[in-house]
């Protein structure tokens, strides 16, 4: 069995307060202006969540927190396991596919989409209670998942 490299909490609540504003911003807009306002600010999730589950790595967030906000916070005082966080933007990127392409067709949708994808993310955030990661653990806690 490897050993998982366990990270920084912070770096994913980090990514999750941005989420949660272009989220909430994805949300009011659809609602207020409609399609054509919501729809840009779904589509910029979709393609953030989808850069987060394919290369994680070099994702913006990532790199923003370790270059510029993590230098100037003290140690962590404890590590997690990557894994829930992971999951957790694979459901987000599942709300953002929902919101992108079945806004297309069905434009209520959108503001659907982003409000799930804005509490989930806000809740992490705001009180690091993350949905994604407490699914995760559901799943594999039932045996769903490995």
């Amino acid at each position: 069995m490897t050993e998982v490299k366990r990270i920084d909490p912070r770096g994913p609540r980090f990514g999750a307060g941005i989420t949660s504003a272009l989220s909430l911003a994805s949300f009011a807009m659809s609602l207020q202006f409609g399609f054509v306002a919501g729809h840009p600010l779904m589509v910029a999730l979709f393609v953030l969540f989808a850069w987060s589950v394919l290369f994680p790595k070099t994702h913006p967030y990532q790199f923003i927190f370790q270059k510029l906000v993590r230098p100037r916070l003290q140690e962590p005082t404890e590590l997690e396991d990557p894994r829930p966080p992971q999951f957790a933007q694979k459901v987000g990127f599942a709300f953002a596919i929902l919101g992108t392409i079945g806004g297309l067709f069905l434009s209520i949708l959108i503001p659907v989409a982003a409000a799930f994808i804005f509490i989930a993310a806000f809740l992490n955030a705001f009180f690091g209670f993350c949905l994604g990661c407490q699914m995760y653990l559901g799943l594999r806690r039932f045996g769903i998942i490995r």
